[in-house]
Parts: C-alpha cells; structure tokens; sequence
C-alpha cells in the first residue's frame, strides 16, 4: 500500500434492501487527483462517506494511507480534509471565525491555527471576506471556505463531493483553478463529479461508477482510445431540433450521437455510409451543414460507448444548498 493514498476493497452498502454500492474495487495513487465520475444517484456519495468514515459498509473494506476505515476511524477522520456537497460551515460565524472553530476542532494550537487561517483566506482569495459572515458570502465564496476549512489541518488528502455544483461559470473555474493549485502543493484529490468535462480537465485517472458498480477505470487518454479516432465526425449546423438526435441514432452506421448546442458529435462504424445518409437527412429537416470534420474521441464519446447512457443524464445538475 506505500503508494496508495486509497484503497477499496469489494466495498458494499445496502438501504433497507436496496443495493447503492455493489462490491467496488479500486485504489487511489498518492499525489494524483483522481476522478469517480458517474450521473447522480450513481453511489459516488455513499462510497465517499463510507471510506471518510461518516458512513458504514455492508460489506468490503476501505483503506487510507494503509490504515482500515473501520478499525481506526479517528485515525483516518484526524489525516483527511473532506469538503461535503452541502457546506457544513456556521452561517452566525465570519470567515475567519470559521476557519478558527474548524483549527480548535482538529486541536491545533491556538499560534498554529492562526498562521494556518491568515494563510488559507490568503490562498483562498477571501481576505476581504475575513470578518464576513459565512450566511453572507456567494455560493463560490462558500465554496472556496469550505475547502479551505478542509485543510485548516494540512490533510495529506481531501475529497470534494461535487465542488462545482450550483456555482456559476466563473466560480466554477476560479475553483478548478484552486484544486490544480493543491493537487501542485502535493495534496491527494478524490473528486466525486458528474462533469464529464470537469473530470477530463483535472483527473489523471477516472473511475466510472454506475448504479453502484465500476464500469471503467483507467487514464483519461486510455478512456478514450477505447474508441477508433477515424470513426467520429464532427458536424456543425445552422439550428438543432429536439427530434433531430432520434433520427440521427436511427440511421443505419450511426452507433452514438451527441449533440453540444451546434455542433453534433457522431460515432459510426462505417464512415462511407453515414457521410451519405446524413446530408440527406439534414436536408429533409432543413438544417443547413456549415462544416464536417473527423475529431478524436473526447471523454463523452467515451463515457457513451462504456456506459450506453444518455449523455443528457449526466448534464442534469443539482441546485447547491449552501
């Protein structure tokens, strides 16, 4: 396990009979951010809180740094950031207050966790946030605390369930920006996200997870040469139509379809054909073709090949409750 920072082990849980995570394995490298991507309901928040030890497995084991989950839970609680999905931040206390509170929680010394607080709002960007009250802040602001109070104890590996859910473009970024900043410093990153784009921009390695079971893991680039790069094309158009997709996938050739606003991504096994049949088509809707072009296969063409799911569920976000 030296270089492991994670480790599961046929990891389980049943709700009253229902089966949310279905005996996963699977290990998290030291130093890497690594990705467990999935649409929502899938089990990514259920395996994170089994292996932070807020939650119990039916059965299987999870390991960090070596040390059993189940066995030395306050050790593994003491050595790990976790920043939850809903903040779990006090509204009545400021920004500082807040970061002070988390230090006298994990029992540092009074001198140390000032130093460490002056410098999280510092790395954070929120020292003139300091004597705001957390209720106050923007939902990115809170974000960015809530991490920050995750690593209050310099934490060898912090988990992030969902950081960028509810969060507008620009706190979205600023806060991917934030996490490859710690991910340089050192820090161990398991991101739980349903952002395929997010995950291809900051992961190393990604697990897919589905109805509580891996379907694939492995590096982003090895994700997706599982698909033939000379089998996509690339093609833009004037206008989209909600039918428009059905028709495309009925096509014979035509094995997935992926649209992103005008442009419309098309996996086929037999190219001659569909460069055929699909003009034709666009014409018969009066949908004007303003360019073709082959493309390699970008980690959505992926996740559609290995899970045969509707891009659509993994667009649907969930409000961020602060």
């Amino acid at each position: 396990m030296e270089n492991k920072a994670v480790e599961v082990r046929d990891l389980a849980k049943s709700f009253h009979g229902f089966w949310a995570v279905k005996g996963i394995s699977f290990s998290v490298h030291r130093g890497e951010i690594f990705g467990f991507l999935g649409p929502n309901g899938a089990g990514k928040t259920t395996t994170l809180r089994i292996i932070t030890g807020l939650s119990r497995a039916t059965r299987g084991e999870a390991y960090v740094f070596g040390h059993s989950v189940r066995k030395e839970e306050i050790w593994v609680k003491e050595h790990i950031g976790v920043v939850p999905e809903i903040s779990n931040l006090y509204p009545e206390l400021s920004v500082f207050d807040n970061l002070i509170f988390i230090g006298q929680l994990y029992g540092l010394p009074k001198k140390e966790r000032s130093e460490r607080a002056h410098q999280l709002l510092k790395d954070f960007d929120l020292e003139q946030k300091r004597n705001v009250l957390f209720a106050k802040l923007s939902k990115g602001m809170k974000r960015r605390l809530t991490i920050a109070a995750a690593l209050i104890h310099k934490p060898a590996i912090i988990f992030l369930d969902e950081p960028t859910t509810g969060l507008d473009v620009a706190s979205s970024r600023h806060l991917r920006l934030l996490i490859k900043k710690l991910h340089q410093s050192g820090v161990t990153i398991f991101l739980t996200t349903h952002n395929i784009a997010e995950a291809e921009q900051l992961c190393q390695r990604i697990a897919i997870i589905v109805k509580g079971k891996i379907v694939a893991l492995n590096t982003t680039q090895a994700l997706k040469q599982k698909l033939p790069s000379d089998n996509l094309l690339i093609i833009k158009i004037d206008r989209t139509d909600k039918s428009l997709r059905q028709k495309l996938s009925k096509l014979s050739g035509v094995k997935t379809v992926i649209f992103e606003n005008s442009l419309i991504r098309i996996q086929s096994d037999d190219l001659n054909s569909v460069l055929i049949t699909i003009p034709n088509l666009l014409q018969q809707e009066r949908v004007k073709i303003l360019s073709v072009n082959t493309s390699s296969p970008s980690l959505e063409d992926a996740f559609v090949h290995l899970t045969g799911l509707d891009l659509e569920l993994m667009k649907i976000d969930k409000e961020m409750k602060s």
